[in-house]
């Protein structure tokens, strides 16, 4: 399946069109200035010692993100931060082509000696840096910055076998080099990317590891492990390799561990990663709420996993579990006025855990978004996705137009325009036009339990499929519905969570007094839904259930206990919880039967 680039379709009005709007007037500032007051931004003239190893990292996500805004909306003063930053690039950067501030500042003799510090994750991001910016405005001198620094990896690493270890103990430039080879024609890159991902689990210098998936060789890795970031960036890149080298074998690791994760590890929210012991996967099902990581970074690596899967394979579950990160997990990383994150998304926030003592503190995840972090790898990460937002939309195979996401959008490329109007997720009904194609292939959600689709139509993984139509109207069920987790998730057993569309709903106190704990939901409800313009969706009222007090008493016999007393439970998109002062918060709620 191709993709249509971010220059070839437009988000044009909605939910989502407001993000990235949010993100180009407000975000994209907003980070600039954190990276400027911490010192990211001037350690690029390489006159501070205090650099972290992975800021270069951070400052050329910005920059990435900056320049895929500047593609579409040219702004005089957010160009020359960048220019500005390749310049010193371009001064800084040694003669081999070498390029990492706090190995050049720091600890210069210290190149490649140590695998898990971010050398080629670093560079890795600058790659796409330079190639957007490139893109972006026809400006090559930064991307022929980093092609010397390419070159002289695969020097490095591949002619000269040099380095203290093999491959990166951050996997992201696997993935990189496979976009610069797509950019620039030159194999070279592929042949590095290919080099990096088939040595790990391999190479006995980095030993074997499964916290950075170097526990076996790619192909032969099937279950979901370590750093849940630097897994599924080493993923994305194992599919963009199954797919330029035609690899069946790497295609069916690829399918693995994809479902391993949707099906052990994932969030309802779509969030991965469930453990702070090292930002990891964990074992099958074990997904707590309150202690929840669920790394805003690892929802977006997920996103770009699941893309890259559906250029593998027609299958709308790809394009379901996109879904339902970007509206949930993902977007709950972000604050309703652009300028805090949240580096950890938890389900459940109870401010009874959240105390400190002489003895320390609980380890449970912050009840506030921060504007910026000491690892700030995730506002960026914001900045670069959503003025790419619209690459979900569209895809192309032969004569079928895949249309994957649904917003307010049109497209124009190769002879192909489509527009899609809609209020969705408000709601589900959805109006395409297109032109151009012989066929158009439409998700039908899994979580839809009706639709109406007026013309004549076959199903195929996932997708309706429609011949010979220029014009049709999909209308998607959105009526809320109780989800019940596997049994096995033994956090949410006896438990359920509300769903509309997409959108996964939580409580908050500030809504509905303290103990939501003592609220119970039946799996069938009544509700009252309306639309909320600060969050930008719809809220809902549903009717519930509540634990009366008991006097008093610590505990009481069960026989005797106050009877459940209906009551009414307000809920919010979960993405939009934590940003009315600190407050408890509920995903799972106890299930009334």
């Amino acid at each position: 399946m191709k993709y249509f680039t971010y220059k070839e379709t437009a988000l044009t009005g909605g939910f989502l069109y407001e993000k990235e709007h949010l993100n180009r007037d407000v975000t994209i500032h907003a980070v600039y200035d954190r990276f400027d007051e911490t010192g990211r931004i001037g350690a690029f003239r390489f006159e501070s010692d205090k650099a972290d190893i992975f800021w270069d990292s951070d400052v050329a996500k910005w920059m990435e993100g900056a320049s895929y805004i500047l593609a579409k909306h040219p702004n005089v003063e957010l160009e020359q931060k960048v220019e500005t930053l390749i310049d010193l690039i371009e001064k800084n950067q040694g003669e081999d082509g070498y390029f990492n501030i706090h190995y050049t500042v720091q600890e210069p003799d210290g190149r490649w000696t140590k695998r898990p510090n971010h050398e080629l994750y670093c560079a890795g991001h600058l790659f796409e840096a330079a190639i957007a910016y490139a893109d972006a405005t026809g400006k090559d001198r930064f991307l022929k910055c980093m092609e010397k620094y390419a070159d002289y990896i695969y020097k490095i690493f591949v002619e000269d076998d040099s380095a203290m270890f093999s491959t990166p103990g951050h996997e992201e430039i696997e993935l990189a080099l496979v976009r610069m080879y797509r950019y620039t024609g030159k194999k070279k890159y592929l042949d590095l990317a290919a080099h990096f991902i088939n040595r790990r689990g391999v190479a006995e210098k980095d030993g074997h590891s499964s916290y950075d998936q170097s526990h076996l060789p790619v192909r032969e890795q099937t279950e979901a492990v370590g750093h849940a970031v630097r897994a599924v960036y080493l993923y994305s890149a194992m599919a963009d390799l199954a797919l330029e080298l035609e690899d069946e074998a790497l295609k069916k690791a690829c399918k693995a561990l994809y479902e391993d994760i949707i099906n052990h590890k994932m969030y309802i929210t779509g969030g991965i990663g469930s453990c702070h012991l090292g930002e990891t996967f964990s074992k099958p099902y074990d997904l707590p709420n309150g202690e929840a990581y669920t790394e805003t970074c690892a929802g977006i690596g997920l996103m770009f996993f699941c893309q890259r899967m559906l250029a593998l394979e027609h299958h709308a579950s790809y394009a379901d579990t996109i879904e339902r990160v970007l509206y949930n997990g993902l977007l709950s990383g972000l604050s309703l006025d652009g300028k805090a994150f949240f580096y950890e998304n938890p389900l459940e926030i109870t401010m009874l855990d959240h105390f400190s003592n002489e003895y320390g503190r609980r380890r449970f995840p912050i009840t506030q978004r921060r504007e910026a972090f000491s690892c700030s790898c995730c506002p960026p990460n914001i900045n670069r996705l959503f003025p790419r937002l619209a690459e979900y939309i569209y895809g192309l195979d032969g004569d079928t137009l895949y249309i994957n996401q649904f917003a307010s959008s049109q497209l124009n490329a190769d002879g192909i325009q489509v527009e899609t109007e809609t209020n969705y997720p408000v709601n589900g009904n959805i109006r395409i036009r297109a032109e151009g194609v012989k066929k158009i292939a439409v998700r039908i959600p899994s979580w839809c339990a009706a639709y109406d689709l007026p013309v004549p139509h076959t199903l195929k993984n996932g997708y309706a499929v429609i011949e010979n139509c220029t014009e049709f109207v999909l209308n998607l069920d959105m009526i809320p519905f109780a989800i019940r987790s596997n049994p096995h998730v033994v956090k949410d057993s006896g438990r359920l969570c509300i769903q509309a569309g997409p959108i996964v709903y939580c409580a908050e106190s500030v809504d509905n007094g303290e103990n939501l704990h003592a609220f119970a939901i039946p799996a069938t409800f009544d509700y009252i839904m309306q639309f909320d313009k600060t969050l930008g969706l719809n809220t809902l009222t549903i009717d519930a259930f509540r634990y009366p007090d008991t006097e008093n008493k610590l505990y009481i016999r069960a026989a005797d206990a106050p009877k459940l007393s209906p009551a009414k439970l307000k809920l919010i998109p979960y993405y939009a919880f934590a940003n009315r002062g600190e407050s408890d918060m509920l995903v799972w709620f106890n299930e009334k039967i």
